[in-house]
């Protein structure tokens, strides 16, 4: 059985993420915590599916992303400081959540849902990271195939229900590290075990 629409693939990979010597490991699903997710449903980048489509199991990869396929460059633009009053919460500052290399969930005026990275907190301002952690970077995915079959109906429902996103690349920020799937990522900044566009850390 091939890749293609609405089958649950399972994958074991590396991503490292940099050039030449100084790639590091960003990310890692293994055999014992596979990557896994439904194809064609939008819950992983274009990009990264089409590297996958046609593949069996047990086939393997190497591919690289770049940012133009992946999260695009680094916008200086997203980088905000916002005043610090606005995460209090009855009056008071929670340190659970406010701390630098945390990221927060937040709403921008329209009602959109962001995520930010806590890069610094000064005395009257909190300065915010609004980019994707992997925003610039050259991502380089080697792996395997583990396993593709027919998803189930409630598996596609659940999908698109946000109850059974993948992780890694390309979630939404349901999957990574909440039991749907196994990704060890080295980064707790959020953004998908390395690679999702919403992110481990951030449901």
């Amino acid at each position: 059985m091939k890749i293609t629409g609405n089958k649950y693939v399972t994958l074991a990979y590396d991503l490292n993420v940099g050039e030449g010597d100084e790639r590091e490991l960003m990310e890692q699903a293994t055999t014992e915590k596979p990557m896994e997710f439904i194809f064609g449903t939008n819950s992983m980048l274009d990009a990264f599916e089409k590297q996958l489509e046609g593949m069996a199991l047990g086939d393997e990869f190497n591919f690289h992303l770049t940012p133009d396929e992946a999260y695009g460059e680094y916008d200086e633009a997203q980088l905000l400081e916002l005043p610090k009053n606005i995460f209090e919460i009855e009056g008071e500052i929670d340190n659970d959540i406010l701390f630098e290399g945390n990221v927060v969930p937040m709403m921008d005026s329209s009602g959109n849902r962001l995520m930010g990275s806590v890069v610094n907190i000064g005395d009257d301002f909190v300065t915010m990271d609004f980019n994707h952690p992997l925003a610039g970077e050259n991502m380089y995915f080697t792996g395997k195939v583990l396993d593709v079959r027919d998803a189930t109906p409630e598996e596609i429902d659940a999908t698109f229900s946000g109850a059974g996103a993948g992780c890694g690349c390309g979630s939404n920020g349901d999957g990574c590290n909440s039991g749907n799937c196994g990704c060890d990522s080295n980064e707790s900044t959020g953004g998908g075990c390395g690679c999702g566009s919403g992110g481990c850390g951030s449901c």
